[in-house]
């Protein structure tokens, strides 16, 4: 009986294994801090590039990113590595301080 429960215990881990590794994806950040830019409403400026009513100059449409609004910084993800290093140089280019991609 205990033989039994090992082995579902064993195969239900290889199975999860095998889910993950089929879903997981890589996701980088980026950070911009606010009070050295020009924009108040910054939070609102990228819902409005998510949902692709705005675009920004020489940045490539990024529509899986995520956006989460701090006290001193808005914080930027996205699996799109290059699209987020062509966002981090766009704001770099406006007086923004950034934490570069990570």
């Amino acid at each position: 009986m205990v033989d039994e429960m090992e082995k579902r215990i064993v195969m239900a881990r290889d199975i999860a294994t095998r889910w993950v590794l089929r879903m997981a994806k890589p996701e980088y950040r980026l950070r911009v801090f606010h009070g050295s830019g020009e924009y108040r409403n910054l939070t609102a400026m990228l819902r409005s590039l998510r949902d692709g009513k705005t675009r920004l100059s020489g940045v490539d449409p990024i529509r899986d990113f995520g956006i989460r609004d701090e006290f001193d910084a808005t914080e930027i993800w996205s699996n799109d590595r290059t699209a987020l290093i062509q966002m981090q140089e766009w704001f770099e280019k406006r007086g923004f301080e950034t934490t570069g991609v990570w």
